[in-house]
């Protein structure tokens, strides 16, 4: 009887703590019932390029994938520099300004400027190369900030895409490097890049931008004109992405095989691009921002790497460039844009 009696009480317990679980759960749904989630969407590249339309709508996507619907229960504030670097502080304490829930800073360059604004906001970033050496998080595993997100492999893949331009070109001494210094993310592609020409047998030729204009542009291909080049590495950097089509009509003008970061820029008209896929990346995105609307510190949550790479080649661009593609690596190419 004392057994059935002690059986009975673990019984009531039990149904009353699961009864104010349920009652916590749903209080906690009806709050949340009403609640509209504010996003900011920070970047340094241009909005009305293509590649930018792409990324935001696959971010959106995972977002609804998620339950967040904008004119529902989502308002995404969107903030885009342009490749105005000095813009960036400005833009980021406007969106903080407008008290939103996390800070989406997108791609590489971005985050910094959002975290010299604030340390208390969580900031999301995506496509950032070295989100350790800038100063984001202070490791992968454990970033110990208000930051977190998806970083890219630009330096990682730096060896490949070098490697690519001298299977198209097996003649190939000397190659540019089209970098803007005024990004500090992107000095580990550098370093990469010498590291990797070096074991290739390769000379490579730095050439800087110096601003975000075209007629920047326009300029640092001026100045490679006499170089004797026999091929173009472009390193990634929201800034050139934003002239992407006039750096591939100028490669074009110059005889100059171009490699690109993502299929954007293979898109953009440069021969080919060999890197992550960006809007895989922008779309799983959307799941770090959701576990942190959901109660997760950014602090706790470790950043991802990416998981998926393509190579792109524009048939096109060879024809005008009178190259003849190989086959081996046309048989390795994800897709082939004629």
């Amino acid at each position: 009887m004392a057994t059935d009696h002690v059986r009975v009480m673990h019984r009531r317990n039990f149904i009353v703590s699961l009864t104010a679980g349920l009652a916590t759960a749903a209080a906690a749904v009806a709050q949340d019932a009403g609640k509209v989630w504010r996003i900011g969407y920070l970047s340094l590249v241009a909005g009305r390029l293509e590649q930018s339309r792409r990324w935001i709508a696959a971010f959106r996507e995972g977002l609804r994938e998620r339950g967040y619907i904008e004119s529902h229960n989502l308002v995404v504030e969107q903030r885009y520099a342009a490749g105005r670097v000095d813009d960036l502080p400005a833009l980021a304490r406007e969106l903080i300004h407008l008290k939103v829930d996390v800070v989406v800073a997108a791609p590489a360059g971005s985050a910094r400027a959002a975290k010299n604004v604030t340390n208390t906001v969580p900031i999301v970033f995506m496509g950032e190369p070295d989100p350790v050496g800038t100063g984001l998080v202070s490791s992968l595993a454990r970033p110990g900030g208000n930051a977190t997100g998806l970083a890219d492999a630009h330096a990682d893949v730096i060896p490949k895409r070098l490697e690519l331009l001298k299977q198209v070109t097996p003649s190939t001494t000397r190659v540019g490097v089209l970098r803007n210094s005024g990004n500090q993310s992107t000095a580990p592609q550098l370093e990469a890049a010498q590291a990797a020409g070096r074991a290739l047998g390769l000379t490579l030729v730095s050439i800087d931008v110096k601003g975000p204009g075209r007629g920047d542009i326009d300029q640092a291909f001026a100045t490679m004109a006499g170089a004797r080049l026999g091929g173009l590495l472009v390193i990634a950097d929201p800034t050139l992405g934003n002239h992407r089509t006039r750096i591939a009509e100028l490669s074009i003008k110059h005889r100059l095989p171009a490699s690109g970061t993502h299929r954007g820029w293979a898109e953009g008209g440069l021969l080919l691009s060999y890197g992550s896929d960006f809007v895989d990346m922008f779309r799983r995105g959307a799941t770090v921002v959701d576990k942190i609307l959901k109660g997760a510190k950014p602090a706790d949550l470790p950043v991802e790497e990416p998981t998926k790479f393509e190579l792109v080649i524009n048939l096109k661009t060879a024809k005008a460039l009178g190259l003849t593609m190989p086959a081996s690596l046309l048989a390795r190419t994800d897709e082939v844009l004629e």
